[in-house]
């Protein structure tokens, strides 16, 4: 799947044939073979949350080309469920982070360019505000729910660790004691969202779930893993690094 949503403004075509027709696609074969499929969306669907916390049941309103195609899969998820008895569900994640993540992502390209003492873009006035996950506790709510999901419902996933983008890239400047001059506020992207925020009590309460990493010990756990592990993206290829460095 695509889900980069500076790619999406730039080129939206890939994301429409990843997210929507090759859900499509996997949709059309399951009417046959009776599978489990589970559909990997995001809180971006639910577009700007000015107050309070999106439920499994807030209306769609994405304003990316990316959140606009992960919320038309979802709607091609349920009709399958609906027309044709597909036994598929739904799971929505905050943003993640953690090792191993392309460093197009906030928080890897925040590493990478402090480690070479580079400028940091930061959106507008750096306040929009995400909640973040560590990857091993999405990975945990997805085992959970992957064999006890039920067909067309929709589970959220959320860590309740709301900061704002500027706040993020602070801490990461202070754990790599870098400073604050690295920063280049640029102008914003377009259709920019201020707030992303979920209420995952239904996965919390069904699954027994609920994440195990705080933020701070793993900020510190993924620049800890970004330093010590140069070779890995020092050995991606210049033309996936070029947005990294422009």
């Amino acid at each position: 799947a695509e889900s980069h949503v500076d790619r999406s403004i730039s080129n939206a075509k890939p994301f429409i044939d990843s997210n929507i027709l090759g859900v499509f696609t996997i949709l059309e074969i399951l009417k046959k073979h009776k599978k489990k499929f589970l559909q990997i969306s995001t809180d971006e669907v639910f577009g700007s949350i000015n107050s309070g916390s999106a439920t499994e049941n807030f209306k769609l309103n994405p304003s990316s080309p990316y959140s606009s195609s992960k919320g038309a899969a979802e709607l091609l998820v349920n009709s399958y469920v609906v027309t044709y008895g597909v036994d598929a569900f739904i799971t929505r994640c905050t943003n993640n982070f953690g090792p191993r993540q392309f460093p197009e992502k906030l928080i890897p390209k925040t590493i990478l360019l402090a480690n070479q003492n580079k400028k940091i873009p930061i959106y507008g006035s750096g306040k929009s505000i995400r909640d973040w996950i560590f990857v091993d506790d999405h990975c945990n709510a997805l085992m959970k729910i992957i064999f006890d999901g039920q067909p067309g419902e929709s589970y959220n996933i959320s860590a309740c660790n709301e900061y704002d983008n500027l706040t993020v890239v602070k801490k990461i400047l202070a754990i790599m004691d870098k400073p604050d001059d690295l920063l280049n506020f640029v102008q914003s992207r377009p259709g920019e969202d201020i707030r992303y925020s979920m209420d995952s009590s239904k996965t919390r309460s069904n699954f027994h779930w609920k994440p195990e990493v705080n933020f701070e010990e793993g900020i510190q756990n993924t620049v800890d893993w970004y330093l010590k592990n140069k070779a890995w993206w020092q050995n991606l290829d210049s033309k996936s690094l070029s947005s990294i460095y422009s």
